[in-house]
This record gives C-alpha cells, structure tokens and sequence, in this order.
C-alpha cells in the first residue's frame, strides 16, 4: 500500500500542525450553468478543491461519462498549506471557493464550528447515506446539533509495525499474532519496550517522542477541550498522565529522538534505528520506499494497536454555501465518497476506505503485502478501523495547541529542557494559546 503526498501532508500537519506559509493557488471560475446540447441538457460547471493526490483523476472522467452535462474542473494544490491558504482567504473573502472543498481530518473541527458557510448534507440525503461510513467517521463532519458538513473520503487506522529481526535479537515473539499480545495497552508497550532495551541497548523502541505523543493523545476523548469546548490544559490528568509515560520512555532510551520526515528519520529506517512505529496502513509504502532491500522481510505488521483503535488520517469532502449548485456538487461528492469509488481509489493510490461495503470487496480485504512477510494488510487494517470506536472532541485552537506540547517534546527528546521545565512553559503557552490569559 503505497502512500500518496497527501497522507504525507497529514502526518505532517499532526505532528507539527499547519502552517500557512504557501501563496494562493490560482482560482477557477466559480461554477456555473451555459447552453449545452439540447441532447444533453444545460452544462452544469463544478470545482472541486483538493490537496496533493486524492486518485480521483480517473473518477472524474468517469463521472463526466455517466453525467454528459456535468463539466468538472479540479484545482488540486500541491501541499495541506496550500490548499486550506486559498481556503481560508476565500472563506473570508466570501467568494472564490471551489464548490467541492476537501478537508483533512486533522484540522474539519476548525470548521465544524464555522458550519454555516458550508451546506448541510442532511438537505442532500446525507441521512439516508449515514451508514455507508464507518460511525467514527461521520461524526468526524458531524456538529453537536446534528448538521453533516462531509462525506468520509479515506481513513488511517493503526497497526503496530515491528522489525522482526530486533525482535528476535531481543528474544521476544517474532510471530505477528504472538507480537500483538505483547501490547493491548500503552503500559505494556512501555514495558516490552524496556525488555527490549535490555537486550538491545544499541537500538530504540520507537521512532519519536512526538509521533508517539500524537498516537495517544489522538485516543483521549477530551485532549486539550471538553466537549463544550471549554480549554482544559492541567485540569486534564490524562494528558499529563500520556506526556510523563512518554518522557518516562525517553529516559529509558526508548526514542530514537528522530523527527518525522526528516532526512534523519528517512535514513534510520535502512538501520538498527528503532524496533517498532505507529503504523497506519498507508505508511507502510513510506516503510518500504525508505527501508529498500534492507528492510524486506525484516518489517512486519501486528494487528493490534494499544488501548484499542486509533487513526492517522483521512479527509473529507464538503460543500461551501458559496456553491451556485450545491445539488449537483452534493451528489458529485456523494458518489466520489461511495463504496465503489473508494475501492477504486485505495487500488490507485493506496488510500484505505471508510466506507463499511468496501471491506467486502476481495480487493481491500484479501490484501497482502509480501514486502511485510506477506502481512494480511487488508484484514489487519479493517479489524483496525472497526476499533476505532469515539471521535475526540477537537477545540477552536486545537492545533495550534497541540503544536505547543509537540514542541515541548521535542525539546525534552532532545535533551534540550528538563521534562518538568517544558511541561510548565507548554501549559504557560497553551493558555496563551487558548486566550484564557495574557503574559505569564
């Protein structure tokens, strides 16, 4: 399963938030309505705005065909920061925007609570189509007083990869069903994690502080806000609880203190780096590009991931209220996010489903990845998604909060700043964040 750019953009933008550097794309015109053939009717023009490759080229030819009056003209930015740039100045601008928007999952919630600038789905059907996705994912578009704003596009469930070789070096189980007992919580993903080091002392446990900060605290259904989107910062006890088992984990050797994405962290993997990563389904193209000949047969997948489910990515398609045919762009997006269409696109680009039919198909869910030792891929991350049970409550300045505390780890990682020194300056800059107080 080979990733796209676009998921890339996604691990990104959860482990380092946005930021929106990159200038506006250039726009289309907004869609319209001409003369067509009497034939075919009147020609109806649609936009739809995506972000490094969504594999829906192919789709939107095929849509075309099917739809003879239907003209679609994609804007397909290159980076996260490109795309939501044009979105946000649109947005404010009140015109401008494509009549189809994609939102990646890590950064809709910022407009859930701007959910009158985009159509409610509801109005289109949507209600009828609620049980085409996997219920974490539709909530993900969902607001608390029930209006839909996106169709689910792909997802990113997790698994645990493992290099086999270290592991035996260790004298744990090498089997993928054996390894997955190893850790059913982050407790016991600690403890093998000290085993090992016990026997591997040259070798880390895991690639970050950081990506292991966001595997966890993505699982707490109240992070940095409640549900009502009240900031919590230390009145939360979890977060504090996930930040001191990860910086525990860094005194113990078990981060290789390598930045996601980084020429450092793209070599390691052709190393004895680290033994084991949080591993959605599409990095395990980003495995095997990075690792080469070296890693084959050395990696492999467990189907487990502690303390249940979780997900690192995905997108969602929505429709602005600026659309002159959000009908028609409703229905363009419904049939995109369809069961049909999503296998289409996970053959493609490797994007993995979201919607409950596609795991049917022998195509997702007869997968298997020989690079992984033959790895059943598609049933792994099937079972994978079906244990990702609640949606985590995101806040108005999530992200930028998040950042705070990423950074914060990485600076202890680093050995930079005491763990106790970066917690207190991160809660001081988190508020700042959150507008709870200035100065301090």
């Amino acid at each position: 399963m080979r990733p796209s750019a676009r998921q890339r953009s996604a691990v990104l933008a959860l482990a380092c938030s946005l930021t929106l550097l990159a200038t506006a794309c250039g726009g289309d015109p907004q869609s319209s309505s001409d003369s067509g053939s009497e034939q075919d009717g009147p020609t109806i023009r649609l936009t739809i705005a995506t972000f490094n490759e969504f594999g829906y080229d192919d789709l939107y030819a095929e849509y075309e065909a099917e739809h003879p009056n239907i003209k679609i003209t994609p804007r397909k930015a290159k980076t996260v920061d490109e795309h939501i740039k044009n979105l946000e100045t649109n947005l404010a601008a009140g015109s401008g925007l494509a009549d189809i928007e994609a939102m990646e999952v890590s950064w809709i919630y910022k407009y859930l609570a701007k959910a009158d600038k985009f159509v409610d789905l509801r109005d289109h059907g949507a209600n009828d189509l609620k049980e085409r996705w996997l219920d974490w994912k539709v909530a993900g578009a969902t607001t608390s007083s029930g209006k839909i704003i996106g169709y689910g596009t792909d997802i990113g469930p997790e698994a645990i990869c493992y290099r086999k070789d270290l592991f035996a070096k260790a004298g744990l189980p090498t089997d993928r069903a054996e390894v997955a007992k190893l850790f059913p919580d982050w407790p016991s993903y600690f403890a093998a994690g000290r085993k090992f080091k016990q026997k591997v002392p040259n070798s880390a446990w895991y690639d970050s502080a950081v990506l292991t900060w966001e595997a966890m605290r993505n699982q707490l259904i109240e992070a940095y806000y409640s549900n009502n989107d009240r900031y919590l910062g230390a009145e939360n006890p979890l977060l504090k609880q996930t930040w001191d088992q990860i910086v525990e984990g860094t005194k113990d050797g078990l981060s290789a203190k390598l930045p996601a994405w980084s020429d450092a962290w793209n070599k390691s993997f052709r190393t004895d780096a680290f033994a084991t990563m949080a591993c959605p389904g599409w990095l395990l193209g980003v495995i095997q590009d990075n690792a080469g000949s070296f890693g084959k047969g050395k990696w492999d997948v467990a189907g487990v991931f502690p303390d249940g489910g979780g997900n690192w990515g995905g997108s969602y398609l929505t429709v602005p209220v600026q659309s002159a045919q959000p009908a028609e762009a409703a229905k363009l997006a419904a049939w995109l996010t369809a069961p049909e269409q999503q296998i289409k696109v996970f053959k493609k680009v490797g994007s993995f489903p979201s919607t409950v039919d596609a795991y049917d198909a022998p195509q997702v869910k007869s997968q298997v990845n020989q690079y992984f030792n033959n790895a059943p891929v598609g049933k792994i991350f099937i079972d994978r998604a079906k244990n990702v049970i609640l949606k985590q409550h995101k806040g108005p300045r999530d992200g930028e909060i998040n950042q705070v505390f990423t950074r914060a780890l990485a600076r202890v990682d680093e050995g930079k700043q005491q763990p106790d020194d970066a917690w207190r300056q991160a809660l001081r800059e988190a508020d700042k964040t959150a507008n709870l107080r200035k100065g301090g």
